[in-house]
């Protein structure tokens, strides 16, 4: 699969009802070994700004998982691999800050208050997709994990 039809999977994921997270996630996952329903399951609570508290956005955490698995260290000791990863985190959320104007779920919703959302996710209609930016953000967010070696230093 090539990288414009990852970004593809992603916003079709998104648009059968999975949050932004998971689309992100497993549009890419078996790059890393990972099938569609390990990704789906291990980026489930990130969705709605991580567990619909309208925190970081969801379809940039899916970016921040995948550079865990694409350059985190699985050693405690290794300071300078963690050191890397967080310069990778840090460029990839910098990229979609300029594309997206903020980080923050609530402020691309254009909620006034960043409070928790009640659990419950909001039922998928057309007016959703219609009003909620959130396909825009996952398109955005796999398109700049598409292009990620831009990133890695």
């Amino acid at each position: 699969m090539d990288n414009e039809q990852r970004v593809a999977r992603a916003v079709e994921l998104f648009k059968m009802g999975y949050n932004c997270a998971q689309a992100v996630t497993a549009a890419f996952a078996d790059e890393y070994g990972y099938t569609e329903e390990q990704a789906l399951k291990m980026s489930a609570s990130f969705g709605g700004g991580i567990g619909r508290m309208r925190e970081t956005c969801g379809a940039a955490c899916g970016m921040f998982i995948l550079a865990g698995l694409e350059t985190g260290s699985a050693d405690a000791d290794d300071r300078e691999g963690k050191a890397a990863n967080y310069a990778f985190v840090q460029r990839l959320a910098d990229e979609f800050r300029r594309e997206n104007g903020s980080l923050i779920c609530a402020e691309l919703l254009g909620l006034r208050e960043r409070a928790p959302q009640p659990p419950t996710p909001e039922e998928r209609t057309q007016t959703y997709y219609v009003k909620r930016p959130c396909v825009k953000m996952v398109e955005t967010a796999a398109r700049i994990w598409a292009k990620r070696a831009d990133l890695v230093q």
